[in-house]
């Protein structure tokens, strides 16, 4: 009997585990949806469970910042492209190169470029691009052709003299474009445009008052000016769908979601008579917004091969073009936009034109505050009339103050390569703040 029992104990404890738990944080729809296909993932992988927890994306920096204080983060999770640079800052990213160089799945060369390099921080990959998202043209064809053209605007100029041609045709309570003043993306779309980065010195000064930003400010104020674009909020507007249809406004600049939104509230007698088209540039198409999320694993991870197996079952050609065909998010691999579905799409094959060119922001933490001034300092131009000279100089101003803190670690690193001892770099700090 004696022998029996102990037989039996050591059956138990030789019993194989029941497989590892994967923690995912994904935000809003995209929670909802991805469960659907988790489902199809556990099947081919037996020993390894999902859990899915849908976080509401205006809780979600919170949410990950208090867990990362508690020690709490998951193993997978959905990251905002424009977060990425903070996470990282904090070294709770997981370095992914060693996972993609033994890939079958993900191919870097796969990628629209601008929406990859996102991802990539001081040389180092740390995500990978789950969705993509950019802004460029909806607009009417019916109008503009009644305006005496038979194609979008490519150039600025080309967009000018459209824009003045509709306006005359429109009248006093119609516009040619809606820019809503409380939104940043239009502005940050035609910064990206020209020769001169945002930032200066190493990310740590803004570059506001560079010939490229001053080009900007006073081609996105022009339109204002002119009164081709009403000075209105969106929250001014009843709704920009209707407006559209109305013949409010001719060209809005918006991103994929509203293909299926434009698609279900068109007018039977408009089907067809509306378009996309990429943005308009200074000398042609222009640059972008490499907007979208990410898929990153926490260096708390303690299940980190489970992980990178989700994040590519999600990177699947296949799996993401039915993300795309249930939810509407832009795939970021080229060969997703070889599916039927996307390729034989009039509207959304200019949002694949227009991600060739996408160009990320700062990598900076605090990127997300500046952006914020950013338009306050725009809308101040626009609403309030504010000089553009003065504008800029503002800008960099309180841009300059944002990033006091990185200006001042840069500049500690920068002593401590050079030998200089700690402490006289703070005798230097004191000296410098000295009245």
């Amino acid at each position: 009997m004696l022998l029996l029992v102990g037989s039996l104990l050591l059956s138990a404890c030789r019993k194989e585990p029941e497989g590892v738990t994967v923690r995912f944080w994904a935000m809003g729809r995209e929670a909802e949806v991805v469960t659907g296909l988790i489902r199809e993932f556990e099947a081919e992988n037996p020993g390894i469970h999902v859990d899915v927890q849908n976080i509401p994306w205006t809780a979600a920096h919170e949410k990950l910042l208090t867990a990362f204080a508690a020690d709490g983060l998951p193993d997978v999770c959905q990251l905002g492209n424009t977060w990425i640079p903070e996470f990282a800052e904090l070294n709770t990213l997981t370095p992914l190169q060693p996972y993609v160089a033994q890939s079958k799945v993900v191919d870097p060369a796969d990628y629209f470029q601008g929406i990859w390099d996102t991802n990539v921080i001081h040389d180092e990959l740390v995500g990978v691009p789950w969705y993509v998202d950019t802004r460029l043209l909806y607009y009417r064809k019916d109008m503009l052709a009644k305006a005496g053209y038979d194609h979008p605007p490519r150039t600025w100029d080309e967009w000018n003299a459209m824009m003045a041609a509709i306006k005359k045709m429109q009248g006093a309570n119609r516009y040619a474009v809606l820019m809503p003043i409380n939104e940043f993306e239009q502005q940050l779309s035609f910064a990206l445009q020209q020769p001169d980065p945002l930032l200066r010195d190493e990310d740590t000064r803004g570059n506001f008052s560079s010939p490229g930003f001053r080009r900007t400010l006073g081609f996105y104020e022009n339109m204002f000016a002119q009164g081709w674009a009403p000075r209105m909020s969106e929250t001014q507007i009843s709704n920009v769908w209707d407006e559209f249809f109305r013949g409010f406004n001719v060209f809005y600049v918006s991103g994929p979601w509203n293909i299926r939104e434009f698609k279900k509230l068109q007018p039977k007698a408009l089907e067809g008579q509306w378009g996309t088209a990429a943005l308009p540039g200074p000398d042609g198409p222009g640059a972008g917004i490499a907007g979208g999320t990410s898929l990153v694993i926490f260096r708390s991870s303690q299940q980190k091969e489970a992980s990178w197996k989700l994040i590519e079952f999600l990177s699947r050609p296949a799996i993401q073009e039915r993300f795309h065909s249930i939810i509407g998010d832009l795939p970021p691999r080229r060969s997703t936009w070889d599916y039927p579905s996307l390729a034989n799409d009039p509207l959304a094959q200019p949002f694949r034109d227009q991600l060739e060119r996408v160009k990320p922001t700062p990598k900076v933490l605090e990127w997300e505050r500046i952006v914020q001034e950013m338009r306050i300092i725009t809308e101040q131009v626009v609403r309030g009339g504010m000089d553009q000279d003065v504008a800029v100089k503002e800008l960099d101003k309180r841009v300059d103050k944002v990033l006091a803190k990185r200006r001042w670690m840069h500049e500690q690193h920068r002593q401590d390569a050079s030998g200089v001892s700690d402490k006289q770099h703070s005798s230097a700090v004191a000296t410098e703040a000295a009245p």
